[in-house]
């Protein structure tokens, strides 16, 4: 339904909401069941129609805005989904595959918990960082000295708040790209695939790549909001530490100083991807990709400025009064 159909509607909620009060002042005096029947149909179409209409209002400003982008200016994947209200959603291309960049590290987290839960990983315990397992792009740890003493806690924090590359590979490698893999399609994500260790330019030139979906990144903050994976005090853990990412570029970008984002964001020189929940009035999650928009210009915003007015269109939907 287009904005201006919902707007034509008007009228006939409006008629309807006087017809369902007067069919309410009758019921109370008469017993007779085809009077229910039209007090509960006008009561049905009327939520039906209210529904699309709000809905509607969401679609069609994405819409509106990735229309103008135009055809040349940028290739985005996204999808939003409200944790409210499940009927209320946005998807645009969201079960294609992309590059994740570092956004696959959510998963990766996701299994490292799910081990805390099995009692077979303790976050306690301290790894003996060596000079051979650093590795360059994000992080601090290639600055620590070789055999730096290093808490898993520790570990799980600087891969997602810092994006540490080399903490994402002592993680892929003590619990195995398989094993992570198996993870994703136990929770429903069947497209996204973790194939590589981060930094292997080698292997990303082979075409192994790792690639996640929009759609099945909300899928999987979905299920930590809710505590459908690991323990409710593990996703609570999760939540906080996504909460303390400090790569404000994308989703948090044009948001009211203050607002309450758990993200992950991820950057390679051909996608820029940023996957959260929005802590809003009805808090939502929201999953954006943006490819081939390598810089910025007077007449092409660059994929940072797309996360974050996408992310400020879905901000403003979803914090009406």
């Amino acid at each position: 339904m287009l904005r201006n159909e919902a707007s034509l509607l008007q009228p006939v909620i409006n008629y309807l909401t006087r017809c369902l009060s007067a069919r309410c002042r009758v019921i109370r005096h008469d017993k007779n069941s085809k009077v229910r029947a039209t007090t509960l149909t006008l009561f049905l179409f009327l939520l039906m129609v209210t529904n699309a209409s709000a809905q509607s209002t969401l679609s069609d400003s994405l819409m509106a805005y990735l229309r103008r982008l135009g055809p040349d200016s940028a290739r985005v994947s996204m999808a939003v989904q409200s944790l409210t209200d499940s009927r209320v959603s946005f998807a645009y291309r969201a079960d294609e595959r992309v590059p994740s960049a570092s956004v696959i590290k959510l998963p990766i987290m996701l299994e490292a918990m799910e081990r805390v839960k099995a009692g077979t990983m303790d976050l306690s315990e301290i790894h003996i960082l060596t000079d051979s397992e650093k590795v360059g792009g994000s992080g601090v740890l290639k600055t620590y000295s070789h055999r730096s003493r290093i808490s898993y806690r520790e570990l799980l924090r600087l891969m997602l708040i810092y994006s540490d590359n080399t903490a994402t590979n002592i993680f892929i490698n003590e619990l195995g790209l398989d094993a992570i893999n198996a993870r994703m399609r136990d929770v429903g994500l069947t497209k996204s695939r973790l194939s590589r260790v981060m930094m292997d330019t080698l292997a990303a030139q082979q075409g192994r790549e790792n690639y996640v979906t929009g759609g099945e990144m909300n899928t999987l903050l979905a299920k930590i909001y809710r505590y459908d994976v690991a323990t409710p005090a593990l996703c609570e853990d999760m939540l906080s530490i996504l909460k303390e990412n400090d790569d404000a570029l994308t989703i948090p970008r044009l948001l009211p100083k203050g607002t309450v984002v758990a993200h992950k964001t991820g950057t390679l020189a051909y996608v820029r991807g940023d996957a959260g929940i929005v802590y809003a009035t009805q808090p939502f999650v929201v999953s954006v990709f943006v490819e081939g928009v390598p810089t910025a210009s007077a007449a092409r915003p660059d994929a940072e400025q797309i996360i974050g007015e996408i992310a400020l269109i879905c901000y403003q939907y979803f914090s009406r009064p």
